[in-house]
């Protein structure tokens, strides 16, 4: 089989907010470096930045401050999260806002006054959310990819990365394997230094807000590759979903949470409010709460006549909704639904990995060369993200890393030999579905979404999860005995299908090995047989790392190095938590 080989300084993999910020800010630091960006799709057309609506979470205001935002974060996350990344986190957004508005050029909303109108989220103590209307992610996006393409960076459109590959001599990473999607052929790419940002995007649900293409790929490949993932049982269910109907792939679409911040209704199926019956809080209680409040709902039976339950936007006066929320409102219309004016059905639905790779405050990983950002890494958000934080998230450690690979290159990168035996099992391994008899790809994928939704879903328990992991075990069996036709390669699209669902089975295998480890309830894991949170003191985090087939998990002492539970930043006059050095 032939491949071909190319060669780059910086190869970053993704075109969401942390990919095209690490592009400008790798370009920036060294305009000479020759960077390259690769997605499985098109530039600035896909990945999970562009499909933000609710906005981005800042302190700005005055009452607000860092510290109020970093203990929403770790109360948020329940104190789950890897503290210094935590707060470089709200520290480095207020820095990235500015720079979005001031040097990309997005125009967020704003107050009659011009400071940036911020909305209300769930779960925060602080109305601290900027956003354009309900239409932040395409803003961001479009506004990066005006400037990525401004500048001299190389575009890899619909390329599919199968393989990170190591240096033969061990000493990091030596470059990325690809499908060239377009002409179904192989090429290596040498890089001195390789970004992982392909986001999550946990679609192995029946109900998820990803799109389908999002499969999890990046954090598939760091575990073949050897790094650790952390966090991977939390994943994070958003409270509602649209329910488009049978056979649309509008279903799970994201209402955000900015409606029920505006004093959105929920209602079950016999026209009542029920959040308040869960929480205090009622619909502002954070998106766990939420979903689970709205998962019993569905199981005793009080629900539309889809299955779901109702949010209701109408009392707040239809012009007014229609304004704030145009995006969303388009959108049901176009399903046939009056969010301003009527009821919308809506379903809680998957929507983001808290999980993902280990990875330092300087966007490191364990391999030298190696680097992350955004969804594909964990340990900022815990148990639990904010809305609002995600794009944040992507966006502020996009940039560290861009920087950070700037200056690896400048300092100690060089082409490394790669690992030819890798990058022939990495051909093998893509080569294989054409061995195996045709099959049903997508029965078998939906089998996977159902299984994931029963078994390791909103609520969980050891039962069901032991039940789930033998029939993830089943469905890969099933995959391995079922292949595509061996015809042309070209923009073979269940041949890409296939290597989806593989992807999917491998991290859909992590989070129920995971989520049957972590005996106790925090944020988004919530074990119907371990419902208590357990001691927070003593909270530790699963760390996964895989050999082969085999996966091995521990749980890791979280590290409370900047405050410790039962005690916050915000009591009285809060001082600037001491610098953190990475690990």
């Amino acid at each position: 089989m032939q491949i071909e080989n190319h060669k780059t300084d910086i190869l970053i993999l993704g075109t969401g907010g942390a990919g095209l910020f690490a592009a400008l800010h790798a370009k920036k630091a060294n305009p000479a470096l020759k960077v390259t960006v690769a997605v499985k799709g098109l530039l600035g057309k896909c990945g999970c930045t562009r499909m933000v609506q609710g906005g981005y979470n800042v302190a700005l205001s005055s009452g607000d401050s860092v510290e109020r935002h970093f203990m929403d974060t770790i109360e948020g996350g329940k104190w789950l999260p890897r503290q210094d990344l935590a707060w470089r986190l709200v520290e480095g957004a207020i820095e990235r806002v500015r720079e979005l508005e001031n040097e990309i050029g997005c125009f967020f909303d704003r107050n009659p006054d011009g400071t940036l109108h911020q909305k209300a989220f769930a779960g925060q103590s602080f109305d601290r959310t900027v956003h354009k209307a309900d239409l932040t992610g395409i803003e961001i996006i479009n506004r990066l990819m005006e400037q990525v393409r401004a500048l001299d960076v190389e575009e890899m459109e619909e390329h599919r990365a199968i393989e990170l590959v190591p240096a033969a001599d061990g000493s990091g990473i030596a470059g990325v394997l690809f499908i060239d999607m377009r002409r179904g052929v192989y090429r290596f790419v040498q890089a001195k230094a390789v970004l992982l940002g392909t986001g999550g995007g946990p679609t192995m649900y029946r109900y998820h807000t990803p799109s389908g293409d999002k499969t999890c790929d990046g954090i598939a490949m760091a575990l073949r590759y050897g790094l650790k993932v952390r966090d991977m049982e939390m994943v994070q269910f958003h409270p509602t979903g649209l329910l488009g109907g049978a056979n649309t792939r509008m279903t799970g679409t994201v209402l955000e949470e900015g409606l029920r911040g505006a004093g959105g209704y929920l209602i079950n199926g016999e026209g009542d409010r029920f959040m308040t019956n869960y929480d205090a809080r009622g619909e502002r209680a954070t998106r766990d709460v939420v979903s689970r409040g709205i998962y019993a709902e569905m199981r005793a039976g009080r629900t539309g006549p889809m299955g779901g339950i109702y949010i209701q936007m109408s009392h707040l006066g239809p012009e007014k909704v229609a304004k704030s929320f145009p995006g969303m409102v388009n959108r049901c219309s176009d399903c046939g639904f009056d969010l301003a004016g009527g009821r919308v059905e809506v379903v809680p639905t998957a929507h983001y990995l808290m999980g993902g790779v280990e990875f330092n405050i300087d966007g490191s990983t364990a391999s030298p060369g190696l680097y992350a950002a955004g969804e594909d890494c964990g340990g900022v958000h815990g148990a639990n993200r904010l809305g609002g934080n995600g794009v944040a998230n992507s966006t502020v450690f996009g940039g560290i890393a861009g920087d950070s690979m700037a200056a690896f290159v400048a300092r100690e990168g060089r082409w490394r030999d790669p690992d030819a035996r890798v990058i022939q099992q990495g051909v093998a391994r893509a080569e294989y579905p054409f061995s195996r008899p045709a099959g049903a790809i997508h029965d078998l994928r939906e089998a996977l979404s159902q299984t994931m939704w029963d078994d390791v879903g909103v609520l969980r328990n050891r039962a069901d999860m032991e039940r789930g992991l033998a029939t993830v075990g089943s469905h890969r069996s099933a995959l391995r005995d079922m292949g595509v036709p061996d015809g042309d390669r070209r923009f073979n699209l269940t041949w890409h299908d296939w290597l989806n669902v593989e992807s999917l089975i491998d991290i859909s295998r992590v989070i129920t090995v995971s989520a049957l480890a972590r005996d106790n309830s925090r944020g988004a894991h919530y074990r119907e047989d371990f419902p208590e949170a357990g001691d927070l003191h003593t909270s530790c985090y699963t760390r996964v790392s895989a050999d082969g087939e085999d996966l091995s998990l521990e749980m890791v002492p979280v590290s409370f190095d900047i405050v410790r539970p039962g005690e916050s930043l915000i009591s009285g006059e809060a001082g600037r938590p001491p610098v953190q050095v990475a690990n």
